[in-house]
């Protein structure tokens, strides 16, 4: 039986979440192999993070050419284990670069790409979010094997008691994927927070923070959540545009977002209107994002926020 391949990324030696949820969408479809493309010495730490998920064999590929040349190296060595072991499908996470690796490999091996799906059915039927969120889609591949770049935090990954077997590769990547050369790469500067595109709680503030996230900062740490803000708080510069959740900006689909003072923008809709529960924050009760919201609070968010944390502390303990 054909598999589903899943390409796990990694980050600083460490595999992203997002590898178990593909998993998870995966295997609903065949069994799942995952590929992991890492510098020489790395595969077997990275591999071992697959256990208890939904993978049964993983493919390691080491080269220093991903390191040097980047995305096409990636998509040079993908597009030969596609053609080799010939899987049903490939998802990939819907990252900025996951997006890019999917585009390139779906051209390399004649296939079709859907991007940014928040579910992927049995049948490799996809379920998209589309138009600014106005419209949900399903949509599948005619032609050639299917390349899906799926959501972080689309869909709650199931753990087993699995522990995948691992087949390291060769593989030569060619000349013709080495004709770029990365110089220099610095690692982006985190902090203690959760990545926004894989926390499970995400806390949001747009232009009724007037540009004091404090609140908004102490409720999310409270949580163990991650930090978003709307597009209007970005451009005023009260907060990094990486953080930024919207149309332009990343797309979110945590178990809980909490928008403190944003409207509901259809530009800010777009990139969190999947999330699984939403509680809004808002002084004005006309406020757009009232309507997409499971629950509301009409209120000051400086208000509201201090005795929200102050009766989740009640509650812990």
């Amino acid at each position: 039986m054909s598999n589903v391949l899943i390409l796990a990324d990694h980050d600083s030696g460490k595999v992203a979440k997002t590898a178990a949820e593909l998993a998870t969408l995966g295997k609903r479809a065949s069994s799942v192999n995952a590929v992991i493309l890492s510098a020489p010495g790395q595969s077997d730490a990275l591999a071992a993070q697959l256990a208890n998920t939904e993978v049964e064999k993983v493919l390691s590929v080491e080269s220093d050419d991903f390191a040097k040349h980047g995305i096409a190296a990636m998509v040079d060595a993908l597009s030969q284990i596609v053609a080799t072991t010939n899987p049903v499908a490939v998802l990939i996470p819907s990252t900025a670069r996951g997006k890019e690796i999917a585009g390139r490999l779906a051209v390399r091996i004649g296939g079709g790409v859907i991007t940014d799906a928040v579910d992927v059915a049995s049948n490799l039927q996809t379920t998209q979010s589309v138009f600014g969120g106005s419209f949900t889609v399903t949509a599948s591949v005619k032609t050639g094997t299917p390349v899906i770049t799926v959501r972080p935090s689309a869909v709650e990954a199931s753990s087993t008691s699995n522990s995948p077997t691992v087949e390291k590769l060769s593989i030569s990547i060619a000349d013709s994927a080495k004709l770029v050369t990365i110089s220099e790469s610095k690692p982006a500067v985190k902090g203690g927070r959760p990545e926004l595109t894989e926390a499970k709680i995400v806390i949001s503030g747009g232009r009724g923070t007037n540009g004091d996230f404090s609140q908004v900062e102490a409720m999310a740490d409270l949580l163990g959540a991650a930090v978003g803000a709307s597009r209007a708080a970005t451009d005023a510069g009260w907060y990094p545009h990486t953080h930024q959740v919207g149309q332009t900006g990343k797309t979110v689909s945590p178990q809980l977002y909490v928008a403190c003072g944003i409207s509901g923008a259809i530009q800010h809709r777009a990139g969190m209107q999947t999330s699984k529960t939403i509680v809004a924050i808002n002084k004005d009760p006309e406020a757009p994002i009232f309507d997409l919201a499971d629950f509301g609070v009409v209120g000051d968010l400086f208000a509201v926020l201090p005795q929200a944390r102050e009766a989740i502390a009640a509650k812990r303990s």
